[in-house]
């Protein structure tokens, strides 16, 4: 059975969703910052750190992670900062 979403390997990055990991104080300026954007097809793009080890295992119920998903973490700081950068509907 086919999945009714799948991530598109084609798309490009549109634009950044709230303050780069710099202007928040959640990195240096080496290449292992957090990030979240939104592509050119509307889905979001998540940089972050990968839990799926450690946090996977302790998962509610209902919620599952598929051998080709990663469970990443960004820090609480920029999402709120991209809350204004993220369309209602």
């Amino acid at each position: 059975m086919d999945r009714p979403w799948e991530a598109d390997p084609a798309t490009r990055f549109r634009r950044r969703l709230g303050k780069a990991p710099q202007e928040l104080g959640v990195t240096t300026d080496t290449p292992d910052c957090p990030d979240i954007w939104e592509l050119d097809n509307g889905d979001i793009a998540v940089i972050g750190r990968d839990l799926t080890e450690s946090l996977g295992k302790h998962l509610p119920a209902g919620v599952s992670i598929g051998s080709d998903e990663r469970l990443v973490i960004v820090p609480r700081s920029m999402m709120i900062a991209a809350k204004p950068d993220i369309p209602q509907a």
